[in-house]
């Protein structure tokens, strides 16, 4: 596997009945240029089907949460993978964003995240830090306030962590801003959603 393709991996993986609708929509979304982030299904409206995604950049415009959208709906229309009405949205991962591939933590190193892994590590589960540095396979964490003599940075592998996000602070934020405007593209969250309401044929 070649380093491009190590950095494009996704390691934080869905389970379940998410992790169908992934499998279904990966390919989908591949063919089109663009890398699945996130499938999460939430009660909001009853029941939501929300997809992020982004291209090879880490961008996704609005044109492109249309065009996914598009292509996307009549694949879940045949697959059917949610038995019951729903509200599909179809959205960029936004600024406090869930990290879920190796360029995602090279790319937001300095910053702060909040990781879960599936196993202990030391005692802990949980570590919320700066992310120190990177590699195609692990990320160092560098945790705040830790007592004298205590340890400070922790390389935790990538294929052992459950869930990963970076949090939202001024610095984050000011960093999304100047990406964007180095980028060119519209800087409005409220734009970058699609929505549509979908729901099983009977």
């Amino acid at each position: 596997m070649t380093e491009a393709e190590l950095n494009s991996k996704r390691y934080i993986r869905e389970t379940g009945q998410e992790a169908r609708i992934a499998a279904i929509l990966a390919p989908v979304a591949a063919d089109m240029g663009y890398d699945l982030v996130r499938v999460k299904i939430l009660p909001d409206n009853g029941c939501t089907l929300q997809i992020m995604a982004e291209d090879a950049n880490g961008q996704f415009s609005i044109q492109d949460c249309e065009k996914l959208s598009r292509e996307i709906n009549p694949v879940l229309d045949v697959e059917e993978p949610i038995s019951q009405a729903y509200h599909l949205e179809v959205s960029s991962p936004g600024v406090d964003r869930p990290l879920v591939r190796p360029r995602d933590f090279a790319r937001w190193a300095g910053h702060e995240a909040r990781i879960e892994l599936t196993d202990m590590v030391d005692g802990r589960k949980r570590f919320r830090g700066k992310i120190a540095e990177s590699d195609a396979t692990s990320v160092t964490i560098d945790l705040p306030d830790v007592p004298e003599g205590g340890k400070a940075l922790y390389k935790l592998d990538l294929e052992s962590i459950a869930e990963a996000k970076l949090i939202m602070t001024d610095a984050l934020l000011e960093a999304a801003r100047l990406e964007q405007e180095n980028q060119d593209i519209l800087d409005n969250p409220d734009i970058e959603t699609i929505e549509d309401n979908s729901e099983e044929n009977d």
